[in-house]
């Protein structure tokens, strides 16, 4: 059973709902909480699940819409994966502005984005400072509590760093009155990153390898985690210009040495099937590591201004984010067709690592008007080697939808099919036929969790690492391993019904699959670096991370003017966008933020000075 998380409000002070696990967890209602049991043990339980609960966002309804903790808007719209999608560019203009890198200091989703991580520090921080006050003897667990508390705030300054680069770190000893004397230039991203890291192994070394409740940070959390840090550190950065000057090989050992120590654990695995990532029954399963636990029909009610909903506690960083059809979505994040293309292989197998999937687009859709008027939409450029997790992780016209049997995707699933294709985000929703969709608002969600870190995840993470520290034969087996899973999974079957002639049908499967290893032969550093950016792309395409990768590798100014070159021929929006290296590797500190400080930050390179 799944750990569910109280969603309080950011004063802490909100109405809560019980929980269903029989520990410090399970909290009944209490009403109206005042600051002096806030500050007291008494309040300690409920600090915690605060703590907890902003994973999810510390505002989880709309708050969570507008600064995702999927990092949809930041990690793949802003990257070369997503499109924004819903009815069109004027819908919702500040997404739009994000995807077409129209952003400065005064625009609204990186002030949320701010706002909702700094929240949730705060969150941690007032645990961690009654925490302080309470006698050991009478919360037994208080040295466990404490390295949860430091391990979630690490994650939350964590995605602070990679979002904004120049931040505030503030921790429970610094009083309130203080945090406008703190500047947000006083550490370098390389020094807040070796602080994140040591905060999750000081964790690590207190924490228990495992609890009851599914979702707490555990050994094995705090030491993967420590992992992505020192993976991200390792690639050190000119403060002025945000380009790679070197690769620290102590950093990448670090890497080596932690998710060693995961793997061997023997506490997790992949998949034997990739669709099992979409599917609640398997969310806390042993490829997960550490997930934002979602739920439904939990009690959890909430008065809306158009309409009450007894949903639960459910994913609103995907509010948007569900196509129409059987979701009655709003069809917002979409896969681009530069990633549609992406997947594409050689007769062997074998990615096209000399980027001529580029110059080859898949699955285009051509529209015949009948001769009644009606019109009929032919899936052409179809027949060459594709990687099978296409259709794990895009939608696509006339293909099965996950397990649903009473239509293919058809052309009233999409709101806007002009301005951004015919393909849909697939991963993160259960089918409809599941019987895990909500059936009230918020259309299309469901109890599904979201995997902050699964073990796919750490396999890559170390397979970089090895790359980098000139071991790439150590690291061909692992990128194997991955591709193997996704090789014997099951594969997409056809849609075959005569009321649906034009649905794709190739031998029985909705491609021409084709995937295998990587062979010993040519296998060196710089062909197992590409496939390994390939991979983590392809394996992890639109969980969030792809802008952040691209960043850490140094490469994402070209590979998103390349990007916008090639796909302005297909979305008119693009015409002019261009990425400006050494300012859109970060987002600008907010406007608002720098007047709140009195003056006291300074602005990311690149963009106008305050």
């Amino acid at each position: 059973m799944k750990f569910r998380y109280f969603l309080l409000g950011a004063a802490l002070v909100a109405s809560l709902s019980s929980c269903n696990e029989k520990e410090f967890l399970d909290i009944m209602p209490q009403g109206s909480l005042n600051d002096g049991v806030m500050a007291s043990s008494e309040g300690l339980p409920y600090l915690l699940n605060a703590a907890y609960s902003a994973l999810a966002g510390p505002n989880t309804t709309f708050g969570a819409m507008g600064a995702p903790v999927n990092h949809w808007l930041e990690g793949e719209l802003r990257a070369d994966n997503a499109y924004k999608g819903g009815g069109g560019p004027s819908d919702n203009a500040g997404f739009h502005n994000m995807e077409t890198y129209v952003v400065d200091a005064t625009h609204g989703t990186p002030n949320n984005i701010w706002v909702a991580l700094y929240n949730s520090v705060k969150r941690t921080n007032s645990a961690l400072q009654v925490l302080a006050t309470v006698d050991a003897d009478k919360v037994p667990e208080k040295e466990t509590y404490v390295a949860e508390m430091r391990a979630l705030r690490a994650h939350y300054y964590f995605e602070l760093v990679r979002h904004f680069n120049k931040i505030v770190w503030i921790d429970e000893t610094v009083p309130e009155k203080e945090y406008i004397n703190i500047k947000n230039d006083e550490y370098t991203r390389d020094e807040l990153l070796g602080m994140i890291a040591k905060e999750f192994e000081a964790a690590a070394a207190v924490l228990p390898e495992s609890f009851k409740d599914a979702g707490r940070v555990n050994k094995y959390v705090a030491k993967a985690y420590a992992a992505k840090v020192y993976l991200y550190k390792a690639y050190r950065q000119d403060e002025s210009n945000h380009k790679i000057v070197s690769i620290d090989k102590a950093d990448m050992e670090k890497v080596v040495t932690l998710t060693g120590e995961v793997i061997s654990s023997g506490r997790y695995g992949l998949f034997e099937d990739f669709q099992m990532l979409d599917m609640v029954a398997h969310e806390n399963g042993k490829e997960s590591i550490f997930a934002i636990q979602y739920s439904t029909n939990d009690g959890a009610t909430m008065q809306l201004p158009w309409a009450y909903s007894g949903v639960g506690h459910v994913n609103w960083s995907a509010l948007l984010n569900t196509p129409k059809g059987p979701y009655n979505g709003d069809d917002f994040f979409k896969s681009s067709q530069d990633l549609v293309n992406a997947f594409q292989t050689g007769k062997d197998g074998l990615p096209l690592l000399d980027g001529s999937w580029q110059t080859r687009d898949y699955d285009i859709v051509e529209e015949k008007i009948m001769d009644d008027g009606s019109k009929r939409y032919t899936n052409t450029h179809i027949d060459s080697p594709v990687d099978p997790r296409i259709d794990f992780i895009i939608g696509r016209i006339n293909v099965r939808w996950k397990t649903y049997t009473v239509e293919p995707v058809t052309a009233l699933w999409y709101r806007d099919f002009n301005s951004y294709g015919y393909h849909f985000v697939k991963r993160f929703l259960v089918s409809p036929d599941s019987g895990d969709l909500a059936t009230t608002y918020p259309w299309g969600n469901s109890a599904l969790n979201y995997q902050i870190i699964r073990y796919a995840h750490v396999l890559l993470w170390r397979a970089e690492a090895l790359i980098e520290l000139g071991r790439a034969d150590e690291a061909r087996p692992i990128i194997n391993q991955i591709r193997n899973r996704a090789k014997n999974s099951p594969y997409v079957t056809a849609f075959v019904d005569p009321k649906f002639p034009d649905a794709v049908n190739i031998d029985g499967y909705c491609g021409n699959y084709v995937i295998n290893e990587y062979p010993a032969a040519g296998w060196n550093q710089e062909v197992a670096r590409k496939a390994l950016r390939h991979e983590t792309r392809i394996e992890c395409a639109l969980e969030g991370e792809r802008m952040f990768d691209l960043v850490r590798w140094g490469i994402a100014a070209e590979t998103m003017n390349k990007y916008f070159e090639v796909e302005q021929s297909k979305r008119v929006y693009y015409k002019g966008v261009k990425f400006v290296a050494g300012r859109d590797e970060y987002l600008p500190i907010p406007l608002t933020q720098y007047n709140l400080s009195k003056g006291a930050y300074t602005q990311n390179p690149g963009y106008a000075a305050f």
